[in-house]
């Protein structure tokens, strides 16, 4: 399979008396410019339309919303000021909490802080990963204000016991979806389920803009509050007037450009990498030691990255290292910001976190390393 895409390694090359293979470098992500972006971009640079206005904007933003299902889509600079955006919508500020998923990237967290609130830390569900849904009622306070569920590594998090905790105690529910476009929960787009939804263009996601992201939600009334937070507080209504203290928070039409050719191909780069996935799991199935991502019956994973669990460490790193030809293979998240002592509790509280943070690693799921992976031993699997 490798050879058939090029990604093997290359001929034996001398030097001395020495052979050396030469490898061709693997990244971890790289994005498929593969429709309209060039003939976009370049209409941009010819109308000199170029900054925070022009039709590309507005467009994607539509396309975007049509894609989630939604009513509204506001353009923004990137994830991590999306999920602020989300917050400064319902009006998250110092003494309140907002519960978030322990095992996620560190923009999920820093977003409430930026807030001056304080994120509370939910344990992960064994099998996929995301925040556990029987674990947040526990969590929630007189201080609680809302939900951030981060669909992580583009399997979606299970959505309807979620929702439901949410609606008993009067919270509100944001979708971190950076990693997670296209993704679906019981035949619905993430991003359509909770209040508001937040995703990310960064050069390694699904679809990019380069930088960039989007907010997206079906409440009229949050969408503006949205639009007015990321424009330097502009009234709508009036203009060069600021009633309140905004964030320059747009996204440039370049930006929106690049954005608009990848969600037209957003098929293509969905099925890419789920075609990838399935090359992984006949790969790995039966080796021993791995734990292997799933896709409950509910969902559709869009697999952003292909994880693994390393079961046995020893076994895997001793007896049968998994060497990937040209690329590196990274570790999970691991918040070290938060990790020593979170809310006044120790992590070790959090033991699924703490087991897959410590025993997990991620490869590309655009590119099929799986063919040239390989043992270092020549010992057999069982």
């Amino acid at each position: 399979m490798a050879s058939q895409l090029g990604l093997d390694a290359g001929a034996p090359e001398e030097k001395g008396n020495t052979p050396v293979t030469t490898r061709k470098f693997i990244p971890v992500a790289a994005p498929m410019l593969v429709g309209n972006e060039k003939a976009y971009v370049m209409d941009c640079l010819d109308s000199t339309w170029i900054s925070s206005s022009g039709k590309y904007i507005e467009q994607f933003e539509q396309a975007f919303a049509d894609f989630c299902g939604v009513r509204y889509a506001a353009s923004c600079c990137n994830g991590t000021v999306a999920l602020h955006l989300a917050l400064l919508a319902f009006g998250i500020g110092p003494g309140d909490e907002v519960v978030v998923p322990t095992l996620t990237y560190v923009a999920t967290a820093n977003a409430v802080k930026y807030c001056g609130a304080s994120p509370v830390f939910v344990d992960s569900d064994p099998e996929t990963w995301n925040i556990d849904p029987a674990l947040i009622e526990a969590r929630i306070t007189s201080r609680t204000k809302g939900i951030i569920v981060v669909h992580l590594y583009g399997h979606p998090a299970d959505m309807d016991p979620i929702m439901s905790v949410a609606k008993r105690h009067g919270l509100f529910v944001i979708e971190d979806a950076a990693e997670a476009h296209g993704a679906e929960y019981k035949g619905r787009r993430i991003g359509s389920i909770g209040d508001i939804s937040t995703f990310s263009f960064y050069g390694n996601k699904i679809m990019t803009t380069g930088e960039g992201g989007m907010v997206v939600t079906d409440d009229g009334t949050l969408a503006a509050k949205v639009r007015q937070f990321k424009g330097q507080g502009w009234d709508p209504n009036r203009r060069y007037w600021f009633p309140i203290i905004g964030y320059n928070y747009r996204m440039t039409n370049v930006a929106a450009a690049i954005g608009l050719a990848q969600l037209e191909k957003a098929d293509w780069h969905i099925g890419r990498r789920r075609e990838v996935a399935e090359w992984y799991n006949e790969n790995l199935k039966d080796t021993r030691g791995l734990t292997l991502p799933v896709e409950k019956e509910w969902a559709r994973n869009v697999y952003w990255m292909y994880t693994v669990i390393l079961d046995d460490k020893n076994y895997i790193g001793i007896d049968h290292t998994i060497c990937i030809t040209g690329s590196a293979v990274y570790p999970i998240y691991f918040i070290m910001l938060y990790t020593r002592c979170v809310n006044g509790i120790e992590t070790n509280n959090y033991p699924i976190y703490r087991i897959i943070s410590r025993s997990s690693y991620s490869s590309n799921s655009r590119i099929p390393t799986t063919g040239i992976i390989h043992r270092t031993s020549s010992r057999n699997n069982d």
